[in-house]
């Protein structure tokens, strides 16, 4: 696609799973497939490059993704450490992140990202889908040129997604028309 030829896209599927038992999201099986499947789906056609954050099962992620990454941190430090991981391996201007577990994910989800960052200016440096009610931070569109402040607030204790935003100037950009897009599968009755 047009204009995200400089967009590596980073699929965040190294978490814990406490909500589903302890199991590995991305592989929960949702309508007949894993859910990280149905994710990659979405985002191949958006992205130059695909790169699925994870901390179990690598030979299955490394079948979806050009290349996987792990967290550098013990323990299940949440998603910044996932998208820290992928630091060293980024070589494009632009970082589309989401979760493993969003199947629904609007088919223009970078591009819309990567209209509204270029409308903002160059002082913006994230753009974040919000469905209406709430922000989603982890359907984001990143500067990579920002990803040098992520380890420092790492190392002081930061893991909120949005409290390293702050730090930076962001925007939400309205999905609200398409709320669904963002239902996260949390549970495994859900799955």
């Amino acid at each position: 696609m047009a204009g995200l030829a400089d967009t590596t896209g980073l699929v965040l599927a190294g978490g814990a799973g406490r909500r589903v038992g302890g199991a590995d999201k991305g592989l929960l099986p949702w309508r007949g497939r894993p859910l990280v499947e149905q994710v990659v789906q979405k985002l191949r056609g958006e992205v130059a490059t695909l790169l699925i954050s994870c901390n179990r099962n690598p030979d299955y992620y490394a079948s979806l993704a050009d290349r996987i990454v792990a967290d550098q941190r013990p323990g299940f430090a949440g998603p910044l450490a996932g998208i820290e991981a992928a630091i060293p391996v980024l070589d494009s201007e632009f970082l589309l992140i989401c979760p493993c577990d969003t199947p629904h994910l609007p088919g223009d989800l970078g591009a819309r990202l990567l209209g509204a960052l270029r409308e903002a200016g160059s002082a913006t440096d994230i753009s974040y889908a919000h469905d209406g009610e709430r922000a989603q931070y982890l359907c984001a569109l990143l500067r990579t040129r920002i990803l040098d402040s992520l380890t420092r607030e790492l190392d002081t204790g930061t893991r909120a997604v949005r409290d390293w935003y702050r730090l930076h100037q962001s925007i939400a950009v309205d999905f609200s028309t398409q709320r669904g897009c963002f239902r996260n599968i949390n549970r495994v009755e859900q799955a």
